[in-house]
C-alpha cells in the first residue's frame, strides 16, 4: 500500500480549542516560475531588500506592500507593534504597516540588512514547499528599529518573472537601552576597595530571595519549564521576578508524574535558554532527570523561587497599576507564613497541562477497585499484579505510556479510545518532523528562527507534506493499529502532530513501544464508545457493554489555561482575558505569550521548545512596559 493510499484511508478527526479557527493551508501562486540556472540569489535578495529599505525611508508603505505576491505573508513578532501579527496579502500588509506608523514611536522599522554570516543565513535557492515543486530564495535579515533590533527571514518567489516576497518575518530580539546582561555585559561580581559592612555573594542572594520590605516586579506562578524560562529571561533584562510553586521542590511537576515518563522530544529540540543540556545528556530525558536539571537551573541562574507556596488571594489596583497579592508559604514545622506583595505583573506559568480535566461519570463514588485517578496522579503500576484488570480511558501519550507500564507489570489491560488519535514513531519525529533540530545540525537559535518565521498557514502546508512522509515511514504500525481496532487520523487537514497540538493541545501519541503492544493484543482496545457509568467493579458504555476493572486511569487530558486562571485569580480576571490556545482569525496562537486582555496579567506555557523561544518575547514586552516604552492596550 502506497503512502498516498494509506494517507487517504486514515479517518481524520478534526478538533479545535473552543473558539479557534481551522486555519486553511497556505497556497502558492499558480504563476510561480522555477528559477533560472544562472540565478544570482544574493543579488536578487539584495535588490528586494534595497527596494524595501527605500520605500520604508520614504514612508511609502503602499510600495512596500507591492513587493509581496497577492497571497504573501508578513509575520511580525514585536518589531512593528507590541503584538504578534500575521498579515496576508498586500492590503493586510499595508494595514499592518500603517498601524505601526501610528504608534507612540512612529513607524518602528528603520533599516534591513542581509545576514551573510553563515551558509544557512545567506541567500540561497531552496524549496518553499514540502515537495520541492516550488523553488524560491531564502535568507536571514538583521534590522534596526526605533527601540531596538532583531532578526528575520525572507522567502522570495518568482511571480511571473518578477521576484517578490512570499513571506517575510520580523522579530524583536533586543531593546536598544535595555540589553541582556550577558557575555560582554555580564556583572562584575565583586566590589573592590574599602566598604564597611559589605556582604558577600551568599548573603546578598539570601536577602534577594526573602523579599523583606521589597516587592518583586513580577510574580510567576509555577516552577516548571514555563516559569523557569520566563524568570531567566526577565533576570537577564534586569527585571526582578519571584516564582512561587505549591510543590515541595522545583521539578516536582515532572518528578511526581507517572513512573515511566520520559520526554518524547529529542534533547536537541528541548534546550533551555542560557544553559543548554550538556553533551552527555540522553536523547530522551527521563522525568526525574529533568526535575534535577530544573533544580540545578534555578541554582546556576540564581532564580528566586519559593516552594511550598501558593496564591492566597489577589486583586488588581488600576490606579496604582499593581496587584495586591497574598502568598501563603508552608514552613517545615507545618506553620504557614503570609506574605503581602505588590507586583506589577503576574505570569500564570502553570503550563498548558497544568489543570487536569476529570470527567464526572455517574457512579464514580461507588467504585470498589484498587484505584481510580487522573493520569497526572498515577504513580505507576503495582508490582506482581498478574491477572488484575486495568482500564485506561484515553488514547494519547499518557494513556499509552501508562498502558505499557501496566502490561509490563502483568495486568490485563484495556484502552478506551473515544475518538481517533494521530500516531507516529518516536524515530520518525527525530528523523522527519524535527530533522532540522539535530546533534550536528545548525545552532538551535538559527533553527528556532527559521521555524517560527513560517506563518502558521505556510507551516500547515509544509506539515501536510511531512505528515504524508510520516505515514509512509510509519505504515507498518498504522496498518497494524487499524487492524487491532485502534482509530488513527492525520490531524487537521492532514497536517499531523503540530496542528493537533496548536489547534487543540493534544490528540496524538509519539510511539515508544505501546503501539506494538496494541497490535499484538497485549493492550486490548475499546474504540468509539463513551463511558456512561462507573460500576463498583468496572465501567459501562453507551452501547450497554461493560468492562471489569481493578484500576481505572482517566487519561482525559487537561482543561484550558483560562480555567486555571479562573480557579487562581477569580472571575474578575478570567472574564477579561482572551481565549487561550488554538489559532485565532489572524493566524497566531491566542492569548499566550502576549497581552491577555487584563492589565498586568500574562500567560506563559507550552513544551520546552516553545517556552525557550517565546519566553524572550514575553520578557521583552514586560521590560517594555517597565521601561515606559508602551502601556497596556497600546500597539
Amino acid at each position: 500500500m502506497g503512502s498516498a493510499q494509506l494517507h487517504g484511508q486514515l479517518p481524520t478527526w478534526e478538533r479545535f480549542a473552543p473558539g479557534s479557527v481551522n486555519l486553511p493551508p497556505a497556497e502558492f501562486p499558480k504563476s510561480a516560475l522555477a528559477p533560472s540556472p544562472d540565478l544570482d540569489a544574493n543579488k536578487t535578495a539584495v535588490d528586494l531588500v534595497t527596494a524595501l529599505n527605500e520605500s520604508i525611508a520614504k514612508a511609502d508603505y503602499a510600495s512596500v506592500s507591492k513587493l509581496f505576491v497577492d497571497k504573501g505573508f508578513w509575520r511580525d513578532h514585536l518589531a512593528l507593534t507590541w503584538e504578534f501579527r500575521t498579515a496576508q496579502g498586500p492590503q493586510e500588509i499595508l494595514s499592518l504597516l500603517e498601524t505601526s506608523s501610528k504608534s507612540r514611536d512612529g513607524f518602528r522599522l528603520k533599516h534591513v540588512t542581509l545576514d551573510t554570516s553563515s551558509a544557512l543565513r545567506a541567500p540561497r535557492v531552496a524549496p518553499l514547499d514540502g515537495e520541492g515543486e516550488v523553488i524560491g530564495i531564502h535568507f536571514v535579515i538583521n534590522f534596526e528599529t526605533v527601540i531596538g533590533s532583531g532578526k528575520g527571514v525572507g522567502r522570495l518567489i518568482n511571480d511571473s518573472g518578477t521576484w517578490k516576497f512570499y513571506s517575510f518575518y520580523t522579530v524583536l530580539e533586543e531593546l536598544k537601552d535595555h540589553k541582556e546582561q550577558i557575555n560582554e555585559r555580564r556583572p562584575n561580581g565583586v566590589e573592590h576597595g574599602m566598604k564597611q559592612g559589605r556582604q558577600n555573594w551568599a548573603q546578598r542572594r539570601e536577602q534577594e530571595t526573602l523579599y523583606k520590605n521589597a516587592d518583586p516586579a513580577v510574580l510567576i506562578i509555577g516552577a516548571g519549564q514555563s516559569g523557569l524560562t520566563i524568570a531567566a529571561r526577565l533576570k537577564m533584562l534586569g527585571v526582578d521576578a519571584l516564582i512561587i510553586d505549591e510543590s515541595a521542590r522545583v521539578g516536582d511537576s515532572w518528578r511526581k508524574r507517572y513512573h515511566q515518563l520520559v520526554l518524547h522530544d529529542p534533547v536537541w529540540y528541548d534546550h533551555m535558554p542560557y544553559l543548554p543540556f550538556p553533551p552527555h545528556w540522553p536523547i530522551f530525558t527521563p522525568k526525574d532527570k529533568l526535575a534535577q536539571f530544573f533544580e540545578a537551573y534555578v541554582t546556576l541562574l540564581e532564580l528566586n523561587v519559593w516552594t511550598n507556596a501558593s496564591l492566597g488571594g489577589s486583586s488588581w489596583d488600576s490606579t496604582k497599576g499593581s496587584w495586591a497579592v497574598k502568598v501563603l508559604r508552608r514552613l517545615e514545622d507545618g506553620s504557614v507564613e503570609t506574605h503581602d506583595l505588590r507586583p506589577r505583573h503576574i505570569i500564570q506559568a502553570t503550563g498548558h497541562s497544568g489543570f487536569k480535566h476529570v470527567p464526572q461519570f455517574k457512579g464514580m463514588d461507588t467504585f470498589k477497585g484498587d484505584r481510580i485517578c487522573h493520569s497526572s496522579e498515577f504513580p505507576g503500576a503495582q508490582e506482581n499484579s498478574k491477572g488484575k484488570k486495568a482500564v485506561i480511558v484515553g488514547s494519547c501519550n499518557s494513556a499509552h505510556d501508562i498502558a505499557q507500564d501496566f502490561v509490563e507489570k502483568g495486568y490485563d489491560v484495556t484502552m478506551v479510545q473515544r475518538s481517533s488519535t494521530f500516531v507516529t514513531k518516536s524515530k520518525t519525529i527525530t528523523d522527519i518532523v524535527l530533522a532540522s533540530y539535530s546533534e550536528n545540525g545548525p545552532p538551535v537559535e538559527d533553527v528556532d528562527l527559521l521555524t517560527h518565521s513560517l506563518p502558521l498557514a505556510l507551516l500547515k502546508t509544509l506539515q501536510t507534506s511531512v505528515a504524508r512522509k510520516q505515514a509512509e515511514n510509519d505504515r507498518d504500525i498504522l496498518e497494524g493499529l487499524m487492524r487491532a481496532g485502534f482509530k488513527v487520523d492525520t490531524g487537521p487537514d492532514g497536517a499531523g502532530l503540530f496542528f493537533k497540538y496548536f489547534q487543540w493541545g493534544g490528540g496524538y501519541y509519539i510511539d515508544v513501544g505501546a503501539s506494538q503492544l496494541i497490535i499484538d493484543g497485549k493492550i486490548k482496545m475499546k474504540s468509539g464508545q463513551e463511558v456512561t457509568e462507573i460500576l463498583p467493579h468496572g465501567l459501562r458504555f453507551a452501547d450497554g457493554s461493560e468492562l471489569e476493572a481493578d484500576e481505572i486511569i482517566l487519561a482525559t487530558g487537561y482543561g484550558n489555561m483560562r480555567d486555571k486562571t479562573r480557579l487562581m485569580l477569580g472571575d474578575a480576571v478570567a472574564d477579561k482575558i482572551n481565549d487561550v490556545w488554538g489559532i485565532g482569525a489572524g493566524g497566531e496562537l491566542r492569548g499566550i505569550w502576549q497581552q491577555t486582555g487584563h492589565p498586568g496579567f500574562w500567560i506563559h506555557g507550552g513544551n520546552l521548545a516553545l517556552c525557550r523561544y517565546f519566553s524572550r518575547l514575553l520578557a521583552l514586552q514586560i521590560k517594555g512596559i517597565e521601561a515606559g516604552l508602551y502601556g497596556y492596550g497600546e500597539n
